[in-house]
């Protein structure tokens, strides 16, 4: 897969006004991402405001709640392209009752760049996003030290910051991490290196998000096929065609090939792989394709296809690192609906082993959850899941939480 037709989703995170929003809005510009009628009303709007040059967080900031605070409440979400790759910006807000904000927007998510005020340094607000950053288990970490301007383009002080987070993150196992100190203010270090950085021998953020390898992010181990769409054509051409068709969310598969289907057990053959294009020999995550197989099996909605050496779980409990989205607390009395890859049962909590504070990272016994709460749970499923560790796979580890009664998304959740 070449970089030229990749797509690079991230997000921005880190502590209220360590300027996300105009690191974001300068890349746009910088990039050549906006037009010009964009440009002249943030300007006006600027000049309006009594500010000396232009400010680029109103490119994002798009809210007008937003627009009167000063601050993202939202997850903003912007699309730009260069010539070498597209992205899907989601700047996310940095106070910590939005963190419900932030995890849905992460969920998705290749790269974070995380800010940091080269002021203030590492804060709490730091160290809660870098923690919901892992738990999410997003890929690629980039720290940018911003306002360098503010503290005279000091590498002392850069170090400083950049060695006390790398401790910290060391913590929580993350490894893929890139410092780079930038002013988005004045530009430097974002798409162009500027004159007062010579120190830094790295990378620009813009040449980092162009170039940084993506590719393995998907999970290219174990088959896995969960089926969204049993395919029957009622015309005379197909009229004996039965397809499973679905996304390939990890692996690969080939015709020929030996399959599970699971959580019934039966095994089956691949006759035929076929996508709008034609028919394919092989397919690889994240295809979206139809397979035939040789045999006639009971086969629906929400059944996974797996290979025969590469067994994923099956079972009706589980436990799981949870997100409570709504502003409705936890009932652990009454019924809900999850929805796990293309499935959806009703399930239970049958248990809160802990609630984890976002801010310390430590961990409090919990009777119940309210909005913007993590914590690990336990859960019991009517129909059984067929899922892998969120750790292993993002696609088989996920799920949300229904509420059946107003079908609201309450929750997200990672397995453990």
């Amino acid at each position: 897969m070449s970089n030229a037709t990749q797509l690079l989703r991230f997000i921005t995170a880190g502590s209220v006004d360590d300027g996300k929003s105009t690191l974001i809005g300068r890349l746009l510009h910088d990039s050549k991402s906006i037009f010009e009628d964009q440009f002249s009303a943030i300007s006006k709007t600027s000049a309006k405001r009594g500010m000396a040059t232009v400010d680029f967080s109103l490119l994002t900031d798009g809210l007008q709640a937003e627009r009167e605070q000063g601050i993202t409440i939202d997850v903003a979400y912007r699309y730009f392209a260069t010539p070498r790759r597209k992205f899907i910006i989601g700047d996310t807000p940095g106070h910590e009752q939005y963190t419900r904000n932030m995890v849905t927007a992460a969920s998705t998510a290749n790269l974070v760049i995380i800010l940091v005020d080269a002021r203030k340094g590492v804060l709490v607000q730091t160290r809660r996003h870098t923690y919901l950053a892992s738990l999410v288990g997003i890929p690629h970490i980039v720290l940018a030290v911003n306002k360098m301007d503010m503290v005279d383009y000091s590498e002392a002080r850069f170090t400083e910051i950049c060695a006390e987070y790398l401790k910290f993150a060391a913590q929580l196992g993350l490894t893929d991490i890139t410092c780079i100190p930038l002013s988005a203010l004045v530009g430097d270090m974002l798409v162009e290196r500027g004159d007062n950085l010579d120190w830094y021998q790295g990378t620009t953020l813009m040449n980092l998000l162009e170039s940084i390898v993506i590719d393995y992010d998907v999970n290219t181990t174990g088959f896995r096929y969960p089926v969204q769409w049993v395919c029957r054509p009622q015309t005379e051409e197909h009229h004996d065609f039965r397809g499973f068709m679905g996304r390939i969310e990890a692996g690969e598969i080939a015709v020929g090939d030996e399959i599970t289907v699971l959580p019934s057990g039966r095994t089956s053959r691949v006759k035929e792989i076929v996508t709008y294009d034609g028919k394919l020999q092989r397919a690889y995550a994240p295809q979206s394709v139809a397979l035939t197989l040789k045999d006639e099996i009971d086969i629906s909605r929400g059944d996974m296809f797996v290979r025969n050496d590469e067994l994923p779980k099956v079972a009706k409990e589980f436990e799981a690192m949870l997100c409570w989205l709504s502003e409705t607390p936890l009932d652990q009395n009454r019924k809900y609906l999850i929805k796990h890859t293309t499935r959806t049962a009703k399930c239970l909590f049958s248990g809160i082993a802990y609630r984890v504070d976002v801010n310390t990272l430590e961990q409090h016994a919990a009777a119940a959850l309210n909005m913007n709460d993590i914590a690990r749970v336990a859960m019991k499923v009517q129909q059984p899941l067929v899922f892998d560790s969120y750790t292993t796979d993002r696609a088989t580890g996920s799920f949300i939480v229904i509420d059946e009664a107003t079908n609201n998304t309450v929750a997200a959740g990672m397995i453990a």
